[in-house]
């Protein structure tokens, strides 16, 4: 996932009357390098500085404040991409991942100081944040204030934040599902896949996920009420596997995988299907990239194909929590998290993700409040 992210920055603040200000450990994850393959723990390393209690004064810092982060958000546009060449742009470079700086990702946090009227101490909220202990961030535009506190806090790393919203905007906004529809999600265990998939079935469409395990083929359909899974790495021929499970074809796919996986749906697609494309998880590692063989049925088929960024659905966020807030608390959403205790556990989640071996949402929980 590219995106624009938050302007943050670390200091050690002095001068300007602050020097009986509180100052405290500030723990970091920082990457070694830009990453070009799947992430190993050796590509991150930890650096402690410190830093003052309160938001440097200063015209520059009007709007800014100081966010305590509780917990972190482990996905795999994280990673990056390695575009280190002059010839790569702002516009088209990932960069959670830059040398020698934290990481950077979404997380869910307090405000210690604000020097922005829409933020105060002692406030809640969500948004891009580094992979820190503390984080001054100083254009605060992009966070959203937690309200609802009376579910988990760290469903806002994921059901109630990015990936919940994810799953809204593509299923919802992209794809324009019809009761009865014939609804395909790859990577389904992931954090926006067991999100999705509920959504379908709670609109009463047939649903079908693939996962990398059968143990997440059995929670798909256990704990999120998918009406069949399969395990795709079982599946020597996807088309035939897709065949077997949708033999009317499908309606909606909900792309996460890409690569064969995208070729095989094409195949299998209905007329009028659409298809979402909110990641390629499995072309992430390559530098160059498998291509797609099938893309004449997007015509023969007058399939629409939309790729999509969350961002630009944001402004819908209030009637997502109308939608997803009640069906939390009325038991008809499950969700799984996987969450690792300590800042120091926090590369070894994040790699976890490329193996397969997350048993749901990859959190990280720096501080419990």
């Amino acid at each position: 996932m590219a995106a624009a992210v938050n302007s943050s920055t670390n200091y050690k603040a002095g001068g300007n009357g602050d020097d009986h200000v509180e100052q405290v450990r500030n723990q970091q994850v920082l990457a070694r390098d830009y990453i070009s393959a799947i992430p190993e723990e050796s590509d991150m390393y930890f650096n402690t500085s410190t830093i003052k209690l309160k938001v440097p004064a200063g015209e520059e810092f009007k709007g800014s404040a100081l966010l305590k982060n509780l917990y972190l958000s482990c996905d795999p546009y994280t990673r990056g991409v390695k575009h280190s060449d002059s010839a790569t742009t702002g516009q088209d470079r990932i960069v959670f991942f830059s040398p020698d700086s934290p990481i950077v990702g979404y997380g869910v946090s307090k405000v210690v100081d604000s020097q922005h009227p829409e933020f105060k101490a002692g406030d809640l909220v969500w948004g891009i944040t580094k992979w820190e202990e503390y984080t001054l961030i100083t254009n605060m535009e992009s966070f959203f204030k937690i309200n609802h506190t009376d579910v988990p806090l760290s469903y806002y790393t994921g059901l109630l934040g990015m990936p919940g919203m994810t799953a809204y905007a593509g299923f919802y906004e992209v794809c324009n599902p019809k009761k009865g529809e014939y609804v395909y999600i790859s990577s389904a265990f992931g954090a926006v896949g067991q999100i999705v998939g509920q959504f379908a079935k709670l609109m009463g469409c047939y649903v079908v996920g693939s996962a990398g395990s059968q143990e997440k083929v059995d929670k798909l359909k256990n704990k999120f009420g998918f009406d069949e899974a399969f395990n795709y790495k079982e599946e020597p021929d996807l088309n035939a596997a897709l065949k077997r499970y949708f033999p009317e074809g499908i309606d909606i796919y909900f792309e996460n995988v890409g690569g064969k996986m995208l070729d095989a749906v094409l195949l299998n697609m209905r007329l009028h299907g659409r298809i979402a494309v909110c990641g390629m998880i499995s072309q992430y590692n390559y530098e160059q990239h498998e291509g797609i063989t099938n893309l004449m049925h997007l015509i023969y088929k007058s399939i629409r194909m939309e790729g999509f960024f969350v961002f630009d659905f944001y402004h819908l966020y209030p009637k997502f929590l109308d939608l997803v807030v009640p069906y939390i608390k009325e038991g008809k959403i499950a969700y799984v998290e996987d969450i690792v205790e300590g800042l120091e556990n926090g590369p070894a989640s994040l790699v976890r993700l490329f193996s397969g071996r997350n048993a749901g949402k990859g959190v990280v929980a720096v501080a419990r409040e």
